[in-house]
């Protein structure tokens, strides 16, 4: 319990981090009516560390739920094609197994990832945050990609909105120029806001 809570709080150590990140230390990769993408160098691999921002017209607990691993989020992320739960550690913290869809007319092949997933309270709102984690079971036909540590900030602002902040840093692995990784990334975030938006709506 004692590893369990140490992985738990680093990450969330990380991730606010990077949420206090001074502005000027970001560029801006893609932007669109209601949604920005920035990026930066990571410190943990070789890519890049993105950051989204956008406000979502909905409550963050019920944001929360359908982006932490759980029953709707395979649902409504058109990037997402299977999710299983492979452990419960504890109350907000889990083992998830997913596959990502090819993107980029297959340039970037699907993916695999096994993460560890955590949530928790953050100031009026809620962290939810992962990092991914060993795991000796490869599924066929799918590259292992690797997330350093990522998680989105979902704060409540006026009217039943609430402000909803990424940071992803995602290693695909693979042979694979980084323009399409740039592409891939800033275009995959700004859909995943379109996505949960309609889903939101059901």
């Amino acid at each position: 319990m004692n590893s369990l809570s140490h992985m738990s709080s680093n990450l969330e150590e990380t991730l606010v981090s990077y949420h206090h990140l001074n502005e000027s230390e970001w560029s801006i990769a893609k932007k669109s009516k209601d949604v920005t993408v920035w990026r930066k160098p990571s410190t943990e691999f070789s890519g890049f560390l993105y950051k989204t921002e956008g406000i979502v017209a909905e409550n963050p607990h019920k944001i929360v739920e359908y982006i932490r691993p759980g029953p709707y989020r395979l649902h409504w992320d058109s990037l997402m094609t299977s999710m299983e739960i492979v452990q419960t550690l504890d109350k907000g913290c889990c083992v998830v197994k997913y596959t990502t869809a090819g993107q980029l007319w297959n340039i970037i092949s699907p993916r695999e990832f096994v993460d560890f997933s955590y949530t928790t309270d953050y100031q009026s709102g809620l962290l939810s945050c992962g990092v991914s984690v060993d795991h000796d079971e490869h599924k066929q036909g799918f590259v292992r990609g690797f997330n350093h540590p990522c998680g989105w900030f979902c704060v409540p602002m006026e009217n039943s909105q609430s402000l909803l902040s990424g940071y992803i840093q995602t290693d695909l692995r693979g042979m694979l120029p980084q323009s399409a990784v740039d592409t891939a990334m800033a275009g995959s975030l700004v859909n995943f806001y379109t996505d949960l938006r309609r889903a939101l709506k059901v």
